[in-house]
C-alpha cells in the first residue's frame, strides 16, 4: 500500500470511495462536487490517499479553516487493514504542526467509525443538530496518544 498527499487528479477516485461506503453514506452523490474536494484539499486544508492495486482505497481531508475532519473514508473491503489509522495519524500530525486549535468531527452513532474515534482517543462532547456524535481532539491529547 502506498500513502501520499492527494492530488487534483485523485478527486474522481476519491469520490468513488466516498459514495461506495456503507456507513455515513451520502444521501445524494451530487451533494459533493469536485470543486468541494479541491477547495478543502488546496485552499482550506489538505488531503491524503492510500493506494492499493493501483486504486485509491482510502482518503482523508482536513479543514484548517473550520478545524474539522472533513473526510476519512475507506473503500468497502479494505476496512480493518490499518488504512484508516494511518491516514488519521498522518492527518492529525500535519494539522497539529499548523495550529494548536482543538479539532472536531461528527459521525453517526453506533457505527464502526464511532468505535474507531473512541479508540483513537477522541472525546465525545455531544450530539450535533443532524444527530451525529461530535468528537474533539486537543493538541495535548494528541501528543499524549502519540506517546
Amino acid at each position: 500500500m502506498n500513502f501520499r498527499e492527494a492530488r487534483k487528479e485523485d478527486i474522481e477516485n476519491m469520490h468513488k470511495v466516498r459514495v461506495a461506503v456503507k456507513e455515513n453514506p451520502l444521501p445524494d452523490p451530487d451533494l459533493i462536487s469536485a470543486n468541494d474536494y479541491e477547495d478543502f484539499m488546496f485552499h482550506r486544508g489538505k488531503g491524503w490517499v492510500c493506494e492499493a492495486e493501483n486504486n485509491i482505497v482510502g482518503f482523508a481531508i482536513i479543514d484548517l479553516l473550520e478545524n474539522n475532519v472533513w473526510a476519512l473514508f475507506i473503500q468497502p473491503g479494505y476496512e480493518g487493514k490499518g488504512i484508516g489509522k494511518r491516514l488519521h495519524d498522518e492527518m492529525l500530525d500535519w494539522y497539529f504542526t499548523r495550529t494548536d486549535q482543538t479539532i472536531w468531527l461528527g459521525t453517526a452513532p453506533k457505527t464502526r467509525a464511532e468505535k474507531f474515534y473512541d479508540k483513537a482517543g477522541w472525546k465525545k462532547i455531544g450530539i450535533r443538530a443532524n444527530g451525529e456524535i461530535k468528537f474533539e481532539m486537543t493538541k495535548r491529547n494528541w501528543s499524549m496518544m502519540k506517546g
